[in-house]
């Protein structure tokens, strides 16, 4: 699907597997979902457009359709995920459900007026080819708004759990996966073809009276380690004692409680249309800079 050889990074049966099983108790770990749904949706308020036809790909437990209700004007929302158990849950939400692999999305070109993701796609192989078939998939003038986990995530647990195992096993393995940059983001949006890519991020911080909590709530929301390369063997007792005892001794905050960082990227970018604004050409603009600012203008000498 894309123009560079794909390197798969995580096991995507394991995803399906870990998402099968948080999907019976999604209720009891949803809120980091929900919040950011929430967040995403919010977005498009913004936006002065109507979206009849919408995909929430990723769907997970149908996080998207309990808020995006009223905004956009969406008439018509499909919901797919890749986990037969959470297409199931997302089913209650009265919104057209199926079962789809975001690595190969079987709708028609120029299908959408909008699609979003919600923290789905950080576990996608092809990240460039998934995001220019959403590109496919969306009608001229089309938005894609997505969210992902980014390359700041779950820091604090990153750095225990590899002073840990460099202190037990004398050595590290994959344990957490590895999250994508603001920067990347943005140059997949445009070498997928987008338009007027944007992508920004903020940080949720999670505070826990124990992080063995934190280690529950990322299983319970189906997050935990899927990377192909990762350790298959059990994670000694040991290892996981001394990662949580640097845990509490490192990242205890003034209240006694443990914080967990989760840094989410969003991307937001649209479909070509000739309608869009364009990009003034170098030397076009008619007035300068330093007139707006009160200032006065110096020539820099080149180099």
């Amino acid at each position: 699907m894309s123009d560079i050889e794909i390197m798969n990074v995580f096991d995507r049966n394991l995803v399906r597997a870990h998402r099968d099983r948080a999907a019976k108790t999604w209720e009891d770990f949803d809120f980091l979902h929900k919040e950011v749904a929430e967040r995403l949706c919010d977005r498009l308020d913004d936006v002065v457009r109507d979206f009849p036809m919408a995909l929430d790909l990723g769907c997970h437990g149908g996080d998207i359709a309990e808020v995006i209700q009223g905004r956009g004007n969406v008439e018509t929302l499909i919901q797919c995920d890749v986990s037969e158990g959470m297409a199931k849950r997302a089913d209650q939400q009265k919104a057209t459900t199926l079962v789809a692999d975001e690595e190969v999305l079987p709708f028609g070109n120029e299908t959408f007026d909008l699609i979003v993701s919600n923290l789905s796609l950080h576990w996608v192989n092809d990240l460039p080819g998934a995001l220019l078939q959403i590109n496919r998939a969306l009608k001229p003038d089309g938005l894609f708004i997505g969210t992902m986990f980014g390359i700041e995530s779950l820091r604090e647990l990153r750095q225990c759990l590899s002073d840990a195992e460099m202190e037990v096993d004398g050595g590290i393995s994959p344990r957490i996966s590895p999250f994508a940059d603001v920067r990347d983001a943005g140059m997949l949006l445009q070498r997928a073809g987008f338009n007027l890519p944007v992508v920004d991020a903020d940080a949720i911080t999670v505070s826990y009276e124990n992080p063995m909590k934190l280690l529950k709530d990322l299983k319970g929301m189906g997050e935990n380690n899927k990377v192909i390369e990762r350790r298959k063997k059990f994670t000694k007792r040991s290892l996981i004692f001394k990662a949580m005892q640097r845990y509490m001794e490192e990242f205890i905050d003034d209240d006694g409680r443990f914080p967990a960082t989760f840094q989410i990227m969003y991307l937001t970018a649209w479909k070509p249309d000739p309608s869009q604004q364009k990009p003034l050409q170098p030397g076009s603009a008619q007035n300068k800079l330093a007139d707006a600012l009160g200032g006065s203008e110096h020539i820099l000498s080149e180099k």
